[in-house]
C-alpha cells in the first residue's frame, strides 16, 4: 500500500541500494479499469477525472506502490497523423502509418504537450493522482525509446527495411523523436510524474540483431535517457527483453531501473546486471497471474522477490500487462506474498 518514504526506497533501489523493503508494482491499468467497472477502457482513459479515480481506488484496494499511467502506445503519435484503432475495451494501436520518407520527417510538427491530441489527458491525470498521493507512490508516466517511436510512425516493416534502404533518414527520424519524447517526458514531469514508463518493444532481440540495436536504437534512447535524467526525472526502461546479451546492453543506456520480460529467468537477469544497473520484474502475467491458482501465484511472486531482493536494486513487478480478466484473488496473492517476502532485515 502506499506509504511514507516510499520514494526513498525508489531512488535508493535506482542507485542499486537496500530500500527499506522492496516496493511492489503491477503492468496493471487494463485489469484496474475492468475491477473498477464505471466504464469501458476507452471511456476511463478518455476522461482526466474517470482515469486519476480509477487509478488512486485501484491504489488503495490493491495495495501498489505506484500508479501506472500508461493508457496506450499512440497519444503522442496521433498529433502527427498516424491513425490509430481501438474502442470499448480494446486498447487503441497504431495503424496507417506515414510514408518513410525525408519529405514526411520535413513536414512534421512537434506537437505541444498541453493542447495537442490526448496528450493533455494524461498530463490532468498525472497531475489529480499527485495531488491525492503525494510521495506515497511513484506517479509514473509514459513514453516510447526513439527506434520505437519511429517504427510506430512509418511502421514496423518499413522502419526494419530502412536499416538497408535509407540509414541517414532512420537516424535522422530517431532525432526528430529524442526531441519529441523528452519534451513529452518532461511535461509528464512538471505536470508530477516521479518517473516515466520508457517502452522500446519495437528495438528488441526479437526483432533486431544485437549488432543494429546497438547500431540504431542504443544511442538515441540513451541521450533521451540522459536528458531525463538531468531534469530528475527517473526512468523505468522496458524493452520486454529476454535475452542475457541484449540486457547486459540494455545497462549501459542510463535507465535508472531496467525491466525485464517474463520469459528470462530472475536469477539469471539478476546475475546479468549485478552492479551495473537496478532491475525490476518479471512475474509472468499470463501463465501464472491470469491461468494459475493464488496458491501458485503466491508461491512464484515469493520465488521472484527473495531472489530479485538480494543485494538491494530491485523493484518486483509483472514482466508484462496484466490481463483484463486476471482473477482478483491472484491479483490479491500477488501483492500480498511479494510484499510479505520483499523485507530486509532491520
Amino acid at each position: 500500500m502506499a506509504y511514507d518514504g516510499l520514494m526513498d526506497d525508489v531512488r535508493t533501489v535506482a542507485a542499486l541500494g537496500v530500500p527499506s523493503r522492496v516496493p511492489v508494482l503491477a503492468l496493471s491499468e487494463e485489469f484496474d479499469v475492468r475491477w473498477y467497472g464505471r466504464g469501458t477502457y476507452e471511456e476511463i482513459v478518455l476522461d482526466a477525472d474517470k482515469l486519476a479515480a480509477c487509478t488512486v481506488a485501484a491504489i488503495r484496494e490493491f495495495g501498489y506502490d505506484w500508479a501506472w499511467l500508461q493508457v496506450d502506445d499512440c497519444i503522442e503519435f496521433e498529433p502527427l497523423g498516424v491513425g490509430t484503432a481501438g474502442s470499448g475495451n480494446i486498447l487503441r494501436a497504431t495503424r496507417d502509418y506515414l510514408p518513410a520518407t525525408r519529405e514526411t520527417l520535413d513536414g512534421l510538427t512537434m506537437p505541444d504537450p498541453h493542447s495537442a491530441g490526448r496528450m493533455p489527458i494524461l498530463l490532468d491525470a498525472i497531475r489529480q493522482v499527485r495531488a491525492e498521493l503525494d510521495d506515497t507512490v511513484c506517479v509514473t508516466g509514459r513514453t516510447a525509446g526513439p527506434f520505437s517511436s519511429t517504427a510506430l510512425l512509418y511502421g514496423l516493416e518499413e522502419t526494419m527495411m530502412l536499416i538497408y534502404t535509407d540509414p541517414e533518414l532512420l537516424r535522422a527520424t530517431n532525432d526528430f523523436f529524442i526531441e519529441l519524447q523528452t519534451a513529452w517526458g518532461l511535461a509528464q514531469l512538471e505536470a508530477g510524474a516521479h518517473a516515466l514508463w520508457v517502452g522500446d518493444c519495437n528495438a528488441m532481440s526479437n526483432l533486431l540483431s544485437l549488432e543494429h540495436y546497438s547500431e540504431f536504437a542504443f544511442e538515441p534512447c540513451r541521450r533521451m535517457l540522459a536528458a531525463y535524467r538531468e531534469a530528475g526525472l527517473l526512468s523505468l526502461f522496458h524493452g520486454s527483453e529476454e535475452k542475457l546479451p541484449y540486457i547486459e546492453k540494455q545497462c549501459e543506456l542510463g535507465a535508472d531501473v531496467l525491466s525485464v520480460g517474463p520469459g528470462v529467468d530472475i536469477a539469471a537477469a539478476k546475475a546479468a546486471t549485478a552492479g551495473k544497473c537496478a532491475l525490476m520484474g518479471n512475474l509472468d502475467p499470463i501463465a501464472v497471474l491470469e491461468l494459475a491458482s493464488p496458491d501458485e501465484v503466491a508461491a512464484e511472486a515469493e520465488r521472484i522477490v527473495t531472489i530479485g531482493k538480494e543485494g538491494g536494486g530491485y523493484l518486483f513487478d509483472t514482466g508484462e500487462m496484466v490481463p483484463r480478466d486476471a482473477p482478483e484473488a491472484n491479483v490479491r496473492a500477488m501483492v500480498a506474498a511479494a510484499r510479505e517476502h520483499g523485507g530486509y532485515p532491520s
